[in-house]
């Protein structure tokens, strides 16, 4: 996966924020469905792909659980189903991995695209499931991209945590102090989650960061995050590459247990 995070800072929500900061990028871009990125999609001068996320389309569908639980259900089974190929392709190679999504996944795509397609014909306009299949069947040609590129994954559940720290600040302390502040706290935020993504004690990743920014002889490469850690083993925090594991497991047995019991 890709090794850094960056956070930039907008005064606004508006499609010019990314449009700005993504200026000059040609590739995939990984996104939920944020009307903001829809201009760089459409736009005949840029080469930039979408790729929607299954963990919001899923969501949707739990949703509506409760009114229509039997094609609730059905979906949902077969999303897990696709979450299993990617538990298992995680540590695989690109290629490996892209292989077996055309292998495996494709053909449960297939399946999904037909019955959402009868779906949308037989359930009720403003249920929660036809809200449910309407966001999918409109997102569906980005859902199905990860399925190109082994680089790529289902879901943006990465970003979306990445976000969560300052989303949860943010309803703490609700202001910045200055619009001035904003490009500052997305240069801390961007300091801090890159220590957090390569598991790296923070106060040791910033004090060394505080102490070189001044050397005469200073090469920036050196202080990015993945060749930091690499530099300073002592500095990683094993314990935490122990607890995503286990978390990973807990993950997959709860989803084992939900297949068992739908």
């Amino acid at each position: 996966r890709h090794p850094y995070s960056v956070y930039d800072f907008t005064n606004n929500r508006t499609r010019a924020g990314p449009m700005s900061f993504l200026e000059s990028y040609s590739g995939y871009l990984h996104a939920d469905a944020y009307t903001g990125y829809d201009a760089m999609f459409v736009d005949v001068g840029r080469d930039v792909l979408e790729v929607a996320c299954w963990s919001h389309a899923r969501r949707k569908f739990f949703d509506a659980v409760d009114s229509n639980p039997r094609e609730a259900h059905q979906v949902l089974e077969w999303i897990w189903q696709l979450s299993d190929i990617e538990d298992r392709a995680r540590e695989w190679s690109v290629d490996t991995r892209r292989d077996l999504r055309a292998r495996e996944s494709n053909p449960i795509l297939d399946k999904m695209e037909a019955y959402l397609a009868e779906l949308a014909q037989t359930t009720l306009p403003k249920s929660c499931l036809r809200k449910a299949v309407t966001y999918a069947r409109n997102q569906w040609e980005a859902l199905r991209r990860y399925t190109e590129d082994g680089r790529l994954t289902a879901d943006n559940n990465v970003s979306e945590r990445t976000l969560r720290h300052q989303a949860i600040g943010r309803k703490n302390w609700l202001f910045l102090g200055s619009e001035a502040a904003g490009p500052r706290s997305a240069v801390l935020y961007t300091i801090l989650a890159g220590a957090k993504r390569h598991r790296i004690e923070p106060w040791a990743y910033v004090r060394d960061l505080l102490l070189r920014l001044h050397a005469d002889d200073l090469r920036l490469e050196e202080l990015l995050p993945d060749r930091w850690a690499a530099a300073h083993p002592e500095a990683i925090l094993t314990h935490r590459l122990e607890e995503s594991r286990a978390k990973a497991d807990r993950t997959r047995r709860r989803r084992d247990h939900r297949r068992i019991r739908s």
